[in-house]
């Protein structure tokens, strides 16, 4: 049997006990599903949200960070958008950072099960191939059930 994310519950879980989010690969082009995803995090959570990136000094009106060990504090979740190459290297600049993140987090069409079973042998959660807005979206109401935004956050139909 292959491995399996955590269950919708359990990622509802994770989402609600996150209090700081790093999201590595944060890229200036509003083109880019990164710059999507942060804009969201900084406009409808109440995450503190770092952005890690080597080749940018502000996003969003946000400084940068060229890597983890680089940040003000030690985010409970990194949220990953890289390569699949690059996804080994972003482990090790989690695990160097000794502890504090929770939770390893990779985007939609980020899969690797050899890199989850080793982040989650170092006591980290894995969500992978799962896009954090609209996993948050869903759990917080303000996404439908097919998938548009309602601009409601209520649990209760109409």
């Amino acid at each position: 049997m292959g491995w399996e994310n955590p269950s919708a519950v359990r990622r509802r879980q994770i989402l609600h006990a996150t209090r700081s989010v790093a999201v590595v690969g944060a890229s200036p082009n509003p083109a880019r599903a990164s710059n999507f995803v942060t804009t969201y995090l900084l406009a409808s959570t109440g995450y503190d949200v770092h952005l890690v990136n080597p080749n940018a000094t502000t996003i969003l009106g946000r400084p940068v960070h060229p890597t983890l060990a680089d940040l003000p504090v030690v985010p409970d979740l990194v949220d990953v958008f890289r390569r699949p190459a690059d996804l080994p290297g972003v482990l090790d600049e989690v695990l160097a950072l000794g502890g504090g993140v929770s939770t390893l987090w990779l985007q939609f069409g980020l899969y690797d099960e050899d890199l989850a079973r080793r982040a989650e042998a170092a006591g980290l959660e894995v969500v992978m191939d799962r896009f954090l807005k609209v996993e948050h979206a869903r759990f917080h109401g303000g996404l439908h059930i097919a998938g548009f935004d309602t601009g409601v956050i209520s649990a209760r139909r109409r």
